[in-house]
């Protein structure tokens, strides 16, 4: 079942290895479908060497329905996020090292590039540390993200959440870029500037007409 769907999820797979933002096996994709199937890679398995049948799906407890491989590690987490954010359909999970980094120094990352605001509305927060395979980091996603599409977690990686895998990509991609801003600015001046809350959503509106959807941009954002 759902073949398209599971070939989409190894396709964000190897994207996120295309950017940098995980290595070997690291992290995990999920997404939510229509029907409330959830999709997930399973655990300790390279995203270019999967297979359609390597995807797991399940139901929102736990419940495997389709796949014989063991679900990622984190899927606990993962399913805590989908159960309480239900206008969410893909958490995708990463240890880009960039984001991952300056979450050690900083509590958030503060919005320094109109692309982070594009992609994850705003300035993002470092949640508590978590181990992987524990459901706290699916409870710290949910307590610190607010209107935001991701978050890093402390000594681990980061989790971004969408719509769907296209915008929880973004996310993540996007982050890692305003993170490496962040550390190359912070490298030759600890005073990083950032973005007005006025500049942000300005940035986060014309976003939405971003693409090659019928919608003109407005004359306001001109």
């Amino acid at each position: 079942m759902f073949e398209d769907d599971k070939k989409k999820v190894i396709e964000a797979g190897i994207k996120l290895d295309h950017y940098g933002l995980i290595a070997l096996s690291g992290g995990n994709v999920t997404v939510r479908l229509p029907g409330g199937e959830i999709l997930i890679t399973p655990s300790g398995t390279v995203y270019g060497d999967m297979v359609p049948e390597d995807i797991l799906v399940m139901d929102i407890d736990g419940s495997i329905i389709e796949g014989s491989r063991k679900p990622s590690v984190d899927t606990k987490a993962i399913l805590y996020i989908l159960e309480h954010m239900p206008q969410i359909n893909a958490v995708i999970h990463t240890h880009q090292p960039y984001a991952t980094g300056v979450g050690l120094i900083v509590e958030e990352l503060l919005c320094n590039l109109t692309t982070l605001a594009n992609a994850t509305r705003g300035s993002v927060k470092v949640c508590p540390y978590s181990s992987a395979a524990s459901i706290q980091m699916g409870v710290e996603t949910v307590n610190n993200i607010g209107d935001r599409l991701a978050v890093i977690l402390k000594h681990h990686g980061v989790i971004a959440v969408g719509e769907n895998l296209k915008q929880a990509l973004y996310a993540c991609v996007y982050l890692e870029e305003a993170a490496k801003t962040y550390s190359i600015a912070y490298s030759m001046n600890k005073n990083v500037p950032e973005l007005t809350p006025e500049q942000v959503d300005r940035a986060v509106e014309i976003f939405s007409y971003y693409g090659q959807g019928t919608a003109d941009l407005p004359p306001h954002l001109q």
